[in-house]
């Protein structure tokens, strides 16, 4: 690991919109935050909206910036792209976001039922290889676990580069029974006056220079 990363991870316990829960959070269920997140951490009683493999938090400060009666939590394992996401949101002073350091396969341990009201998952590994489906973050399996913690007619929120995922996860609503309320395979072609979809990723900006299309879908859960 090099020096500068070994920097970043040190001063990530010092950064106060970071957690990182401990391994008897998960073990006993006990997460402090699970269930009061605005009360608790924001000071408010404003809705949660999440996004998963949120990286660096681009899209986290992005919508944070343009909704401050919104809470927006990123969540990721990577400790030096949260650092990133943290130090930014402190330089920016944006109040409204925070960033949760965990595996996202143990999501339901840290939220309660009803208490996210949007997921957005914004350029996921595909994970290509058909061994994998099942940690692709829409699978059945991954849907399942945002079902445990999403409000009634929330929405989930895909935005990729790669059409197979946008493809199977367009396969996987349909047999979940769920709502499909927009998809497109080429979000920016569309010219939609929706200031949300505005926001780009570094990578997100990477890949539409290099010519990619972006797709994006939003649906509810059945």
């Amino acid at each position: 690991m090099t020096k500068r990363k070994l920097q970043r991870f040190a001063e990530l316990n010092t950064l106060k919109n970071i957690i990182q829960p401990e391994k008897e959070d998960l073990l006993y269920d006990n997460f402090f935050y699970k269930g009061r997140w605005a009360e608790a951490f924001f000071g408010n009683n404003n809705p949660i909206v999440i996004e998963l493999g949120c990286g660096k938090g681009e899209y986290t400060i992005g919508l944070a910036q343009k909704y401050p009666d919104i809470n927006f939590i990123g969540v990721d394992v990577k400790g030096d792209r949260l650092w990133r996401g943290g130090k930014t949101a402190l330089e920016k002073n944006l109040r409204n976001v925070a960033f949760l350091r965990i595996q996202i396969e143990s999501i339901e341990f840290f939220f309660r039922k009803d208490e996210v009201t949007e997921i957005w998952i914004t350029f996921p590994d595909p994970q290509p290889n058909k061994p994998k489906t099942k940690k692709r973050l829409t699978s059945p399996q991954f849907i399942g676990r945002y079902q445990k913690i999403l409000k009634h007619n929330g929405i989930i929120h895909l935005k990729t580069d790669s059409i197979p995922l946008f493809e199977y996860t367009l396969d996987v609503i349909r047999e979940g029974n769920h709502t499909l309320l927009f998809s497109t395979k080429n979000l920016y072609d569309l010219k939609l006056n929706d200031d949300i979809l505005s926001i780009k990723t570094y990578y997100e900006q990477m890949f539409i220079e290099k010519g990619y299309q972006i797709c994006y879908l939003k649906f509810k859960l059945y």
